[in-house]
């Protein structure tokens, strides 16, 4: 574990105008509320709805990330595209903004071999300065990264790690085994559920995405960690346990996480893709919220 990059990083919300534009200025409010609870910042990911971004959108929002941080901690951008081509070209761009690490996320949509997404990060890895973090969330995409691909690719000098959201304790030790002898390659907890016992196994770091709605929460499964409080970290880890699952029953991230964001105060906007939530669902979250954080 040789990388700088440790601790919590929020895979943070895109927030969004009355009208569906970006809201830059909501987005910094968000970034400094992780930076005060000691969280790094992961943009451009799922719960911040690259899928809805256009190019320019992305690369606002990495370079408004960076500038609010300004080396007060760590800053990966997601750049995943579905072609080879594409997650190069805005990787390319992205990496002039001074980020700390970029994230690639499978190819979606098309089903690949495993020589094939070799082939993919091979490929980006060879044409990028900045390191890269492998990104597997096979529910979200269709394809698998196996652990002997990253295995494989974790020889490769600019791939630093994979962040793994496949959500399963399965797939996370399969990966921390896989590469146990590579000093220079991490794994990156996704689900908030295995935050603490990846942290406890080996990982370096977690990407979460109910840090948007719990920063301090969150943190604190690291921070006690960190401060050797294994059965502190333990208990934070049960405290937002019961907050994921319920939040999580009525509607998934990131429109769960938003929604919740708003009903704590915070002008996020709504997510952009097809979601809707009923009255009904509105008041769940609401008693969720309640009861979990205020």
């Amino acid at each position: 574990m040789s990388n700088d990059i440790k601790g919590v990083l929020t895979a943070i919300v895109t927030p969004f105008d009355a009208d569906g534009a970006l809201n830059l200025n909501a987005l910094k409010r968000q970034i400094n509320r992780q930076l005060d609870a000691g969280n790094g910042i992961f943009c451009g990911g799922t719960n911040g709805e690259f899928f809805v971004l256009n190019e320019q959108e992305k690369i606002a929002v990495t370079e408004t990330c960076v500038a609010e941080v300004a080396g007060r901690a760590n800053v990966v951008a997601h750049i995943g595209e579905i072609s080879t081509r594409e997650t190069i070209r805005l990787g390319k761009q992205i990496e002039k903004l001074g980020v700390d690490a970029v994230s690639v996320i499978t190819p979606y949509f098309v089903p690949l071999k495993q020589d094939e997404l070799i082939a993919h990060y091979t490929a980006i890895a060879d044409a990028l300065s900045v390191p890269i973090f492998l990104y597997n969330i096979p529910a979200r995409t269709g394809n698998t990264l196996e652990p002997q691909t990253v295995r494989q690719l974790a020889a490769h000098p600019n791939i630093i790690g994979i962040k793994d959201s496949a959500g399963s304790y399965e797939s996370l030790s399969g990966f921390l085994n896989a590469v146990k002898e590579f000093d220079n390659f991490d794994v990156l907890n996704g689900p908030d559920s295995l935050i603490h016992q990846g942290f406890v196994d080996g990982c370096s770091a977690c990407i979460s995405g109910l840090a948007n709605v719990a920063p301090k929460e969150i943190n604190a499964i690291w921070s006690r960690f960190n401060a050797g409080d294994i059965a502190g970290s333990f208990l934070a880890q049960e405290s937002v346990t019961g907050l994921r699952t319920d939040l999580y029953k009525v509607a998934f991230s990131p429109a769960a996480v938003k929604k919740a964001l708003q009903i704590l105060g915070h002008d996020v906007g709504e997510s952009r893709y097809a979601v809707h939530f009923t009255e009904q669902q509105q008041q769940q979250i609401r008693q969720i919220v309640t009861q979990y954080l205020q």
